[in-house]
């Protein structure tokens, strides 16, 4: 890929360049040349309806933070009745914090540690939630995002973080919880709103969002995104990306009602495993510079490209009762070049100044098609009221995977100084992989039904109970495991006031081999990612789960007060046994611990969101017995998080927050550890004119360096450094 077999990625690369700029200009256009009919004025107190509990339109000041319902049909009460912990991370909060992706979100949420990818995975796709690998438990609108992939944020509503062993809502997985992206849908009336920042690091950012009323009923919306930009604190990278989203829906207002969307993202950036970690004793990684990068600017790299339609189809049958049908098609490429640093034992240690520098590619593939039918509603039994949904769910997933590139026949070892890294040094010729060669394929059907019901037996009294059945199987060409599995739930909600609840819950999870959800702190033994001769025959793992907690609003029912103590246990983790070496259902770990949450506003003028959650996370049992109490890997024991915004006058406002996570240890020994961090993050916001706002952030205030991940005690994942943003927001 040097020289000569660079120099056809050198032209796909000033091509990207030239698609990119093309992006940017196509984006002003659209706003600068928006149809005056998209154009009206809304006075601010009219320009922010909400639907179900979920603000529509773009951002102002002084929009709450607080949220009464989540997006899923699967939850059949609002929030405050919903016998579990549920965040929802609103867009209010989404811009005026300046986030442009999953992974500044979820770094900032109680309760979520991130693990690191060694294969080109983006770090944002891999959250633990409450101590258990979440990759696979994503989901955009209530359905399973296939694959990984850098999510973005410019066509999201909210992200909701259900904790707590989710298998009856969710199937395989969920252990530790799970993560629904909502995406914008089209409403009744005209808009459009342009947001555009720039920065520090060569920021360069556009959003557009139109949506058009064409007739009584029809309606249709489109967002649009281009994003370049370096990383803060770190050499040599860039990150770029663009994607839209059109979308139609009839029927608004109707009983009979068609949602069709599609969206596209095309992201293309230099990856980054940070810095190597030090592999002897109990210790942090080293205290090195923060922008030495240790691979090859002119040689790594990670394009990824997914195209995802949705098509869904409600009615209103009769009596409160809706029939409803979602489909999605997804198909996710991901291709990638990366240099991981490492120290050996013997040329490149710290006493050597030198790092050793492993090549790592591959060509992933991902495709799937999913479809959800259910029916809810409510009815009454002898004066008993019953709020349900029930539905069957089918979904096919697949997954390809091939090397990329092949460092040539005969090539050194490669290095690079740990003190002085040269991002721009010489690298070993490559040779592209044959596209005969074959695939490495790994495949999942999923048939399933499900069944909630909440049961008001009177205004104080609710019980909630909810079952799933699936039928599993993965198959990678040459094994295929089969699994069928039952998951319950069921709580008990008592409401001494109507605007307080007091409940319990209990839920369970399962695990088949060859998913990695629900991993204890992203553990990868035990072959727990996929399939093969040890853990094919295996039933899944199994976790349960109880939760204690309370739910107020309070202040006029602005300000929602939330806490909860719960623990997850599974007693038959995959473990390899010390003495047959194989895989058995012999593990045994547990999550226990309690959080609290804030969210919406003090006074009219002072908004406010944040949590804290303290985990005690336990490997009981290793199998081998070598780390049998040891912390969890990759999970904080202390984490908080406090955001707050006020409107000194109505045109002015200010606003900050602080994010702290505790100690992490990154391996099962815990010999290796991430001390504690604090950041900062400070905005102002100035409203120019009703139609005009200005926002600056600037996060990582004090330039705090920091980790966000390892991979196994590898390398760390540098966190970026201080950055300043300029925003500005034009809504007609």
């Amino acid at each position: 890929m040097h020289e000569s077999n660079r120099d056809s990625q050198t032209e796909v690369d000033r091509e990207g360049g030239r698609n990119r700029s093309r992006a940017f200009l196509a984006l002003s256009c659209v706003g600068l040349f928006a149809s005056p009919a998209l154009a009206q004025d809304r006075a601010s107190n009219e320009s922010h309806p909400r639907l179900g509990g979920v603000t529509v339109t773009d951002t102002a000041i002084d929009d709450s933070y607080d949220r009464k319902e989540a997006d899923s049909v699967k939850f059949t009460q609002p929030l405050l009745d919903t016998p579990r912990s549920v965040t929802v991370i609103p867009r209010e909060v989404i811009e005026d914090r300046g986030f442009t992706s999953l992974t500044d979100i979820l770094r900032t949420t109680p309760g979520i540690t991130m693990g690191s990818g060694e294969g080109g995975t983006p770090m944002g796709d891999r959250p633990l939630v409450r101590g258990y690998e979440s990759a696979t438990d994503m989901q955009i609108d209530g359905l399973r995002s296939v694959g990984r992939f850098s999510h973005e944020v410019y066509n999201l509503e909210s992200v909701e973080v259900v904790k707590g062993p989710g298998g009856a809502l969710n199937g395989r997985g969920s252990t530790g919880g799970a993560i629904n992206l909502v995406t914008k849908k089209p409403q009744e009336g005209d808009f459009v709103a342009i947001r555009g920042t720039v920065g520090t690091d060569e920021t360069k950012r556009a959003t557009v969002d139109i949506n058009h009323q064409l007739a009584d009923g029809i309606a249709v919306r489109l967002n649009a995104m281009g994003h370049d930009a370096d990383v803060a604190g770190r050499d040599a990278l860039k990150v770029s990306r663009w994607g839209f989203s059109p979308s139609i829906a009839f029927g608004l207002g109707g009983p009979l009602r068609a949602t069709l969307s599609y969206s596209y993202l095309k992201t293309d950036d230099i990856p980054d495993v940070g810095h190597p970690f030090q592999n002897s004793g109990t210790v942090s990684p080293l205290k090195l510079d923060r922008d030495n990068f240790y691979g090859f600017a002119n040689r790594d790299f990670r394009e990824t490209e997914g195209h995802f339609g949705s098509a869904v189809l409600e009615y209103d049958v009769a009596g409160g009762i809706t029939l409803r049908n979602s489909t999605r098609l997804a198909r996710m490429t991901n291709e990638y070049i990366f240099s991981r640093p490492s120290f050996n034992t013997t040329t490149a240690t710290p006493a050597t100044g030198l790092v050793a520098i492993d090549f790592r590619s591959a060509n992933i593939l991902s495709e799937g098609f999913l479809n959800q039918t259910d029916l809810r509603g409510t009815f009454e039994t002898g004066g008993i009221e019953h709020s349900f949904i029930g539905g069957i769910e089918y979904s096919k997933e697949k997954q390809k995977s091939r090397p990329s590139w092949t460092q040539a026949p005969g090539s050194a070892p490669l290095f690079q100084s740990l003190n002085n890294p040269d991002p721009y040094a010489a690298f070993n010729p490559l040779v592209k992989t044959p596209f005969a060669t074959p695939a490495v394929p790994i495949e999942h059907e999923t048939k399933a039904a499900f069944l909630f019901d909440t049961v008001s037996l009177s205004e104080q009294l609710q019980i909630n109970l909810g079952l799933r059945y699936d039928d599993y199987e993965v198959s990678d060409g040459t094994r295929t495991a089969k699994n069928d599995f039952w998951n319950y739930q069921a709580g008990i909600v008592y409401k001494p006031m109507p605007n307080g609840s007091i409940y319990i819950s209990y839920g369970t999870s399962s695990n088949p081999s060859g998913e990695c959800a629900g991993m204890a702190g992203g553990a990868e033994g035990a072959g727990a990612c996929t399939l093969n001769n040890n853990n094919v025959n295996l039933k899944p793992e199994r976790a349960k789960s109880w939760e204690l907690g309370t739910k107020w609003d309070l202040l006029g029912e602005q300000l929602s007060l939330t806490a909860a103590v719960f623990q997850t246990k599974k007693n038959n983790a995959r473990a390899t046994d010390p003495i047959t070496g194989t895989v058995q259902l012999l593990g045994n770990n547990r999550v226990r611990g309690f959080e609290f949450g804030v969210s919406g506003n003090i006074t009219s003028e002072w908004n406010i969101f944040g949590g804290y959650t303290y985990l005690d996370a336990k490997l009981l049992d290793d199998g081998a017995g070598n780390n049998d109490g040891n912390k969890i890997k990759f999970v904080a024991p202390h984490s908080f998080s406090l955001w707050t915004t006020y409107n000194i006058t109505p045109q002015f406002n200010m606003g900050g927050g602080v994010n702290y996570t505790g100690t992490r240890y990154v391996n099962d020994a815990n010999t290796q550890k991430f001390k504690p961090y604090a950041r900062v993050d400070a905005t102002i916001g100035y409203r120019v004119s009703e139609n005009l706002d200005l926002r600056v952030n600037v996060q990582n205030l004090t330039n705090k360096l920091y980790y966000d991940a390892s991979h196994v005690g590898i390398f760390a994942n540098v966190a970026p450094g201080r950055s300043a943003l300029l925003t500005a927001n034009l809504r007609y």
